[in-house]
């Protein structure tokens, strides 16, 4: 702490230094003026946190000292030292704030006790001033999320909305009175990794610099006001309610200022201007579909609406995705690169051909690969679906697919991930196939060691770890037959070749090739042979 003692007596001085136990109080500076005047200057530029002085003094009455420090450093406390019992003087003193009153001569415990209760006095004033100036720092920080939760609720919270219009305007954020707006929406590149960069990858950061900038365009003049939109990253939300300008006009401006501050431009889409607040949901859908169907081969065009976007284009490219399927199926069954290069751009040469690329268009493709990928690998290799995407994602996980709301289209970005995704397939299809025919092999061999066993379908699947639906379905493409078939068939062919043996009953052989029911042996073998077992034999025996 430091104090400043002011009297025109150099004595007075002089005993007041001596006198208080400066060190005890803890105040480690200590500074001298001879009248009011000199010690108005020191305080501004000294600014001590108590002041001893005296009434009577040439240069600058205490009366005059008081009243200026009452005023300008009121934080500051005082203690009067005065020859004068002078009621006027105390109360003086006291109605501006002073500590205690001290008659000279001074006495040193009179002098301590009330440095003491002045310095204590201070202390917890200071204590108090710091906890409500860190709530008010807290305040100010939560008073801007206080606001984007309110001007958010307009668009996202239909039942609050006219409420918190109605406290936007008392805060003054939306005007009295005021019956229409305009809502827009922008959203920052995702792509523009170098603006990233620069704001050391913060996005609040960058995102509160964007709408910094657009503020000083809109709240300057009082034509809008540019807020985050709560719940949604990196987008920003413009409400227009008062131009000299046309909106585009307006965006253009805004523009103009962010290029020359952060060398960028932020692509708007814009809905229909409507009442407040009932319009703005609308007004929101609208504006986000306009950026959805923005054209991406018009870099340049920077606000968007969505009744004049190319609707009819956009369904002509929805609708021609499907029609590429099979073509990128036999692409990826092929495992010819040259095809599945062919395959991957044919919809995009087609686009490029029309003029028309949309954010949508490219989220749809995107959709329709993930799900081709999928499909495919449900439709060709069944039960082991899960853990073959999983390969196919590994696959493919050093080239992500670009993004659709990038701000920069690139043709030849789209189509290397479209045929990364494709030749990943197709490896994945022909080490998959090559795994398969090893398991079939595997299977077959463990048919010929055990088919005198009761065998079942469902104990070859959990002996191979796979499911029944698969060794089925397998046996049917590698044999022509289900698996079933094929055992009845080996074990009669075996049949046959025991039948030979006329030391063998028909009930031995049955049980030999793993039919413990001759009945139920007799019937497989007609079924598969024509005749029954005794006929066979006959007719063999017949022939020989």
């Amino acid at each position: 702490m430091r104090a400043l003692i002011v009297d025109d007596e150099a004595r007075v001085r002089k005993a007041v230094q001596l006198l208080v136990d400066w060190e005890k109080h803890g105040i480690r500076e200590v500074r001298e003026a001879t009248g009011g005047n000199e010690a108005i200057e020191i305080i501004k530029q000294f600014r001590p946190q108590l002041v001893i002085m005296d009434m009577m003094m040439g240069s600058g009455h205490g009366l005059e000292l008081m009243a200026w420090v009452y005023e300008h450093a009121s934080n500051t406390k005082f203690i009067v030292v005065s020859g004068h019992d002078d009621f006027d003087f105390v109360r003086s003193a006291v109605r501006h704030g002073g500590v205690d009153y001290i008659l000279k001569p001074i006495d040193p415990e009179a002098i301590n006790t009330a440095v003491r209760k002045a310095v204590d006095g201070w202390r917890l004033e200071e204590a108090e001033r710091a906890d409500q100036q860190l709530l008010n720092i807290r305040l100010n920080e939560f008073k801007p999320l206080y606001d984007e939760k309110l001007l958010s609720s307009l668009i996202d919270d239909p039942g609050s909305a006219e409420g918190a219009l109605g406290k936007l305007r008392k805060e003054g954020l939306i005007p009295a009175g005021l019956e229409e707006a305009c809502l827009l929406i922008a959203r920052i590149d995702p792509g523009d990794s170098l603006l990233r960069q620069r704001f050391g990858h913060n996005g609040e950061l960058l995102l509160f610099a964007f709408i910094n900038i657009c503020n000083e365009f809109l709240l300057a003049h009082r034509q809008g006001i540019a807020f985050k939109h709560l719940g949604v990253p990196q987008e920003i939300v413009l409400l227009i309610w008062s131009s000299d300008r046309s909106i585009a006009e307006l965006i253009e401006q805004i523009n103009q200022g962010l290029f020359v501050t952060l060398q960028r431009r932020l692509h708007f889409g814009a809905g229909s201007a409507g009442p407040l607040p009932q319009s703005l949901p609308k007004q929101y859908s609208e504006a986000d579909l306009a950026l959805r169907r923005r054209n991406l081969l018009r870099p340049d065009e920077y606000m968007h609406r969505a009744e004049i976007q190319h609707q009819s284009n956009a369904a002509l490219g929805r609708h021609s995705l499907g029609k590429l399927q099979e073509e990128w199926k036999l692409a990826v069954q092929s495992a010819d690169d040259d095809r599945i290069t062919l395959a991957a751009s044919k919809w995009f040469d087609e686009q490029l051909r029309l003029g028309v690329i949309t954010p949508e268009l490219l989220a749809s493709w995107k959709n329709e690969v993930i799900a081709f990928r999928a499909r495919t690998i449900q439709d060709v290799l069944g039960q082991q679906e899960d853990s073959l995407l999983a390969d196919s994602e590994d696959e493919n996980e050093d080239t992500a697919a670009p993004l659709p709301e990038n701000y920069t289209f690139s043709n030849y970005a789209w189509i290397d991930w479209t045929a990364g995704v494709f030749t990943g397939l197709s490896r994945l299809f022909t080490r998959h196939l090559t795994r398969d025919k090893d398991i079939i092999s595997e299977i077959v061999h463990y048919l010929e060691q055990n088919y005198q066993s009761n065998i079942a379908l469902q104990d070859i699947a959990a002996h191979f770890y796979v499911s029944r639906e698969y060794v089925s379905r397998k046996f049917k493409q590698t044999f022509g037959i289900n698996f079933s078939e094929y055992l009845a068939k080996y074990r009669i062919d075996k049949a046959k070749l025991l039948m030979s043996n006329p030391h063998l009953k028909l009930q031995d052989v049955a049980e030999l090739v793993g039919f413990h029911d001759v009945k139920y042996f007799s019937k497989v073998f007609k079924k598969q042979e024509g005749l029954t077992p005794r006929e066979y034999k006959e007719s063999k025996a017949i022939m020989q």
